[in-house]
């Protein structure tokens, strides 16, 4: 049991909010008015027009004296003792933000039961860093506590950003050399979107935020999927149709891994099944590019042809699998139709940030050990 010698009173909450018309947070709580249409009463400070969350929370820490600043969206609601849980963290002078779990608030209906178990909020429940290519890469600022200090290190959330400014913020601390991580012991609640429409707007506008964010911190940041070159072509060839070619090239690159692997003391009885391994789980990962990021162009190519029908096929199925093992409380049908308009949704936005900011960056693969490289 971690307990914190620092105490909530050096936290300070601060919530941006627009056209909110719910109770605010009692407590050492800064609201920020975006430029509602009817100006909230009891808001700490108000900006006449709207100038997005970044340029709100901005205005909030802006004002805060304590080492800590808490920023929760309006729309959530912490799990008692979620900020105790938080704060041990901080004990490491090297930390400069923590994050809780954030999940979707239970319900009846269809959309609530999918956000449940497939919120884009929603890190998973198992604790980890938090840095670019790690298994958790980013944290956001649903509900989030940050280094006072830290934070104007870092100028702040960037105002260019319309979405996408928590990943920019924790990236940029990251390559501050400060230390960032995810506490999923402690939880808060998030409301989802109360209709598909709007659900499905919000997981485009987060795609939109890939080709923006591999500007400012480069592609392989944002890379649709991480595979070896060679685990790529293995899979491009079973793909084409050509089993036999994919399978002997799978075979000599894992044949290749124990002398690559020996200088560690791994036994080349162990490592072969390594590579065997690596191949598989990395079909996983293409999948999932291949009918999310690329899906808005891979889908109807694929489509419209016999072959191409049987790869789609196969990476739907892995939506099924997930069906099978996380019970979602959705029949199979409904979960396959809510996964693929979620994935659709996201790659369109992703696809749409690439025409406006003209670059591909998002879409290319980060591939590595091909000869040559390292």
């Amino acid at each position: 049991d971690r307990r914190s010698t620092m105490p909530t009173a050096d936290v300070t909450v601060v919530m941006p909010v627009r056209d909110f018309d719910g109770p605010l947070p009692a407590g050492r709580t800064v609201v920020v008015d975006d430029g509602s249409r009817i100006p909230i009463e009891g808001a700490a400070h108000r900006h006449e027009t709207a100038r997005g969350p970044a340029a709100a929370r901005n205005t909030g820490w802006r004002t805060v004296t304590t080492e800590l600043v808490a920023f929760l969206d309006a729309d959530t609601e912490p799990v008692p003792g979620w900020l105790e849980t938080l704060l041990p963290h901080f004990e490491d002078p090297a930390v400069a933000a923590v994050a809780p779990r954030v999940r979707s608030v239970p319900g009846p209906s269809a959309l609530a039961r999918y956000e449940r178990v497939r919120s884009a909020l929603d890190l998973g429940p198992d604790p980890a860093p938090v840095r670019p290519g790690g298994r958790v890469t980013y944290l956001p600022t649903a509900a989030l506590v940050v280094r006072t200090s830290a934070l104007r290190e870092a100028g702040g959330f960037d105002e260019g950003l319309r979405y996408g400014e928590d990943v920019d913020l924790i990236w940029r601390l990251v390559a501050h050399g400060h230390r960032v991580r995810y506490e999923p012991a402690a939880e808060v609640l998030h409301a989802p979107r109360p209709t598909w429409r709007a659900w499905l707007e919000q997981r485009f506008r987060y795609g939109t935020s890939a080709a923006p964010l591999a500007r400012r911190h480069g592609r392989r940041t944002v890379a649709p999927v991480r595979v070896s070159g060679w685990t790529a072509l293995v899979w491009g060839l079973a793909a084409a149709g050509r089993p036999l070619p994919a399978a002997a090239l799978a075979l000599g690159t894992a044949a290749l891994l124990p002398r690559k692997l020996r200088p560690v003391g791994l036994p080349a009885r162990r490592s072969l099944p390594i590579a065997l391994r690596g191949h598989l789980g990395a079909g996983h990962y293409l999948a999932e590019a291949l009918t999310r990021t690329w899906g808005p162009l891979a889908i109807p190519v694929l489509a419209a042809r016999r072959k191409g029908r049987v790869v789609l096929a196969l990476a739907l199925a892995r939506h099924l699998r997930e069906w099978a093992v996380r019970r979602p409380g959705l029949d199979p049908v409904r979960w396959l139709l809510a996964r693929v308009a979620d994935d659709l949704a996201y790659g369109a936005g992703v696809w749409r940030g690439c025409a406006r900011e003209r670059t591909v960056a998002p879409l290319i693969p980060d591939l590595s050990s091909w000869p040559g490289k390292p």
